[in-house]
Order: C-alpha cells, then structure tokens, then sequence
C-alpha cells in the first residue's frame, strides 16, 4: 500500500507542487534531479554512495542532495533528499524524514497524520 500526496516544495531558489510517494520502506527521501533543479540549489557530497533499489543487487550512486521544505496540511516540515536519477515516483518521502518528524501513515484513510506539537519551534 501507498500514500500519495500532492505537497508544496520549497528550495533554496523557488517552490513548486510536486506529487510525493510515502514510502517507509525507502530508508532516505529521494528527488528527481529534474525536480530538485527548479526549486533548490543541488549540492555535491563529498563522498557518495551507493543505495540498493527495490530490484534485488541494484544500486545507484547518490552524488547530490538537497535542502527542502514541504507542507502537509499546512504544516511545515524540512529534510534533506537525495537526488537520485531514474526515480520512479517524482519525490520519495522516506524512513528518515518519518521518524525525525514522527509522521504516521494511515492506509485506510489515505492519510499522513502527525501531532502539529512536533512543527513547534521551541527554546527552552
């Protein structure tokens, strides 16, 4: 089962609507280069990696990463994405981002659900 939702990017150099896949079982959150290109300066990284594909002894090199900001509901959340070529889905958000901002994902809903306390900058 997937969760499919249209979000609103926000990069380093504009923000743009893009459909974005939840996907727990992808470790990182991933970005079409495409994508990423129209709204965020791509930043190199130092040393790149190499990730497995849901196709068995299937890596791609990751060399590029970039900084954005989405909204789920009006909500305000932000992570790093990798750019990785030939993505099947225009963005992935994955295991990483999920846990850091404790989304839930409710399947027979369709629905991302999250405690809005967590989007609270707080200083104490």
């Amino acid at each position: 089962m997937i969760i499919e939702k249209e979000l609103l990017f926000e990069g380093s150099v504009g923000e743009t609507r893009i459909t974005a896949l939840f996907d727990s079982g992808s470790t990182y959150s991933c970005i079409r280069p495409e994508n990423a290109q129209k709204i965020a300066n791509i930043e190199p990284i130092l040393h790149p990696f190499k990730i497995e594909t849901a196709s068995k002894g299937h890596f791609i090199e990751v060399k590029n990463r970039v900084s954005l900001d989405f909204y789920i509901n009006g909500s305000h959340f932000s992570d790093e994405f990798i750019v990785v070529p030939n993505l099947s889905s225009d963005v992935i958000i994955g295991a990483k981002t999920l846990q850091s901002w404790r989304l839930k994902l409710d399947f027979e809903n369709d629905e991302v659900l999250f405690d809005p306390k967590v989007t609270q900058l707080r200083l104490v």
